[in-house]
């Protein structure tokens, strides 16, 4: 008799904001959340699993699939927007019971934690913000394909194109396994629903107002790759300019998967960032 293992991409389960969540939670000490990006097929754990047990190791790591992404519900008549996501996120965070937490965010989820940060600045003790969105800039022809993405193992293997500088990392098994991960049953329709075109309209709906930015009290580690074709590097220097508690790293021969890419030089990045709080 066989048996299938259930996905690694499905971990633990609970309503936040109302919405039943798929999260992965291990590890101990200070809570630190990570933020997944919009990619097709995307979850948590697709994002982020290389690095989510090296965190693990000195504190305690979270990683939801926000609304429309993963595993998480997708109520009939969902409407995906910035208010619900942030409101999903804090959700999430009161239903565990953490008053606060350090938060990191890729790309979409950049644009999150920053809007999250804005709105509830005591909930968040340090930001790292890693290929960010959160800023007006002109749609980029990679973002297009990707938000635009339709299903098939081609377009999926065009879109992971865009997002590695090393197309070494981008194998047809990887492709595979992402476009089996978007074709499953609300995946695409969801998805489709998020970011129609004409799309320049959802660069500037995940935007926050330079004001608000300029404002943040936290320590920031902003962090990209240089040949990120998804999004412009100049979104996190102008965000460096912006935060003034902020610091700016920048990798090279590195396109939008710093997490991947780089993967124990961002572990290794971002765990002594949020050591420093940790001391203080």
């Amino acid at each position: 008799m066989t048996t299938t293992s259930p996905s690694p991409e499905i971990g633990k389960s609970l309503v936040a904001a109302g919405l039943r969540t798929n999260y992965h939670d291990l590890g101990q000490g200070f809570p630190v959340l990570l933020i997944h990006g919009s990619g097709p097929g995307v979850s948590a754990w697709a994002n982020w699993r290389l690095v989510m047990p090296v965190l693990a190791k000195e504190r305690r790591v979270i990683a939801p699939d926000m609304a429309g992404f993963g595993f998480t519900d997708r109520p009939e008549g969902a409407v995906y927007s910035m208010d619900n996501w942030v409101k999903q996120a804090v959700g999430l965070m009161d239903a565990l019971g953490l008053p606060q937490v350090d938060l990191v965010g890729n790309s979409f989820g950049g644009a999150l934690s920053l809007a999250l940060a804005i709105r509830h600045p005591q909930r968040v003790r340090r930001l790292v913000l890693m290929g960010a969105a959160g800023v007006p800039f002109e749609l980029t022809p990679a973002l297009d394909a990707v938000w635009g993405y339709t299903p098939s193992f081609e377009n999926m293997r065009k879109v992971m194109d865009w997002f590695a500088y090393d197309r070494n990392l981008v194998s047809d098994e990887l492709a595979r396994l992402r476009y089996e991960a978007s074709i499953q049953p609300g995946f695409q329709e969801s998805y489709a629903s998020m970011f129609p075109a004409p799309r320049q309209r959802w660069v500037e709906a995940l935007a926050s107002k330079e004001e608000d930015i300029r404002a943040l009290p936290h320590e920031a580690l902003i962090i990209h790759g240089r040949e990120d074709q998804v999004i412009p590097v100049s979104n996190s220097i102008r965000l460096s300019q912006w935060i003034s508690r902020s610091q700016l790293h920048v990798f090279g021969r590195c396109g939008h998967w710093t997490q991947i890419e780089h993967a124990s030089r961002f572990a290794q990045l971002v765990g002594n960032f949020l050591a420093e709080a940790d001391s203080a």
